[in-house]
């Protein structure tokens, strides 16, 4: 059984190696502010964090997985996307270290919650593809007392300008996190727990896909 992820994040190709799975990896081609703008231009609103980022992680997998419908693959394709909300406001990658500073500033010794969705979409030749998704939730607790000036050499690292919410628990910001409530792999760009029920929903077994020594 082949596994592609559908993502160029090194944070969710870890986590695949990290759970016995080496996967292929695709990027894909979705321009992810213009799709979001159609269909919220289309509802009439503002979609939620959790529908977002569903939204996104399905687009990305079924991306993929057209591409691959021509090729002789046989396997599934797992698709995500993640956004960290604070007090209703949801912060994406800020890119810039002004930025990231005034996210710091703000989370500090307060709650968040990170929303991550996921779409697994089974692909086989000659077969209509099938696809199951979902939403997982983990709520992140900052320490109350990192001062500016951690503040200042962690994103001077340059770490958190390309991470949902300007952080990272599996890396140097981890330190400054007191709490993770929910799956914590979640935090880190996608839930496995999630995605190994996904893929039992498809019928395949989640060890038969263990292909690391």
């Amino acid at each position: 059984m082949q596994v592609c992820l559908a993502s160029t994040s090194p944070a969710r190709l870890m986590l695949m190696r990290q759970a016995g799975i080496e996967p292929r990896l695709e990027a894909p081609g979705v321009d992810e502010e213009a799709e979001i703008a159609a269909v919220e231009a289309a509802e009439s609103r503002t979609l939620p964090p959790g529908e977002h980022v569903l939204v996104l992680a399905r687009l990305k997998a079924r991306d993929v997985a057209s591409r691959l419908a021509t090729e002789d693959f046989d396997g599934i394709v797992i698709g995500g996307d993640s956004m960290f909300e604070l007090d209703g406001v949801v912060y994406g990658k800020p890119h810039t270290s002004e930025r990231a500073t005034a996210r710091w500033h703000e989370m500090r010794g307060r709650t968040g919650v990170l929303h991550s969705g996921h779409s697994v979409i089974r692909v086989s030749p000659g077969a209509e593809p099938r696809e199951v998704h979902a939403v997982a939730e983990a709520a992140v607790s900052f320490a109350a007392d990192v001062d500016d000036a951690e503040i200042a050499a962690y994103v001077a690292t340059g770490e958190p300008l390309q991470v949902a919410g300007a952080f990272t628990v599996d890396s140097l910001g981890g330190a400054f996190i007191e709490r993770v409530e929910g799956d914590p792999s979640t935090v880190v760009g996608m839930s496995l727990s999630t995605v190994r029920r996904l893929v039992r929903d498809l019928g395949i077994t989640w060890t038969d896909l263990w292909n690391r020594a």
